[in-house]
């Protein structure tokens, strides 16, 4: 599916992407000014990683190979990273945050906010770009997402919490779950 994309520069490209048509204006967080484009944010892709939608059928071996054993635990077996020891929790810089595991655009940093719980939190992801399970671990019910391209565990989305967000949902996301890549092309693992 071909869209047009707005780059700071003006120009209009079209490129190829699953997500709707929401995404094709330039991206800003509220307190930066300097727009990012999506598909420049996503031009730095890492190696092994591929962006693969159909990454869900990879055996463990393989996700073993590709992600740190941290990331593996967090990932594939829906584990949880200390509170407040997230490499993301406080950065508000313009960007997009991917799948750790697999590349895939997960959220744009204009949704990110401070909701003061020791994880990233979201109040949207990218259209299409995160699943949400009931769960019943831990003797409650609660609705974790995962990454739509690779079942990648992100962590959970609590709804109806009354913060002051377009959607009054929270995206509590794991630090090491993602990647994010800057406006100003940097990339950064969510992992030390």
């Amino acid at each position: 599916m071909l869209r047009r994309v707005i780059f700071p520069t003006a120009q209009t490209r079209l490129i190829s992407t699953p997500f709707p048509a929401t995404i094709n204006t330039p991206l800003k967080h509220s307190s930066v000014s300097t727009p990012i484009s999506f598909s420049r944010a996503m031009s730095d892709s890492k190696t092994p990683k591929s962006w693969e939608p159909n990454s869900q059928d990879k055996p463990d071996s393989e996700w073993r190979a590709i992600l740190s054993p941290l990331q593996f635990r967090i990932l594939r077996e829906k584990g949880t990273e200390p509170a407040g020891k997230g490499r993301f929790d406080k950065k508000y810089d313009a960007g997009v945050y991917t799948c750790g595991a697999c590349d895939a655009p997960l959220y744009v940093s204009r949704t990110k906010f401070n909701s003061g719980c020791g994880w990233p939190a979201f109040y949207e992801a990218i259209p299409g770009a995160v699943n949400r399970h009931e769960d019943k671990t831990l003797g409650m019910l609660r609705t974790e997402i995962t990454c739509a391209a690779c079942g990648g565990h992100l962590g959970h989305v609590f709804k109806g919490e009354g913060f002051d967000t377009p959607t009054d949902e929270r995206h509590c996301v794991n630090s090491i779950s993602l990647t994010f890549k800057g406006a100003n092309g940097s990339t950064e693992e969510g992992y030390n």
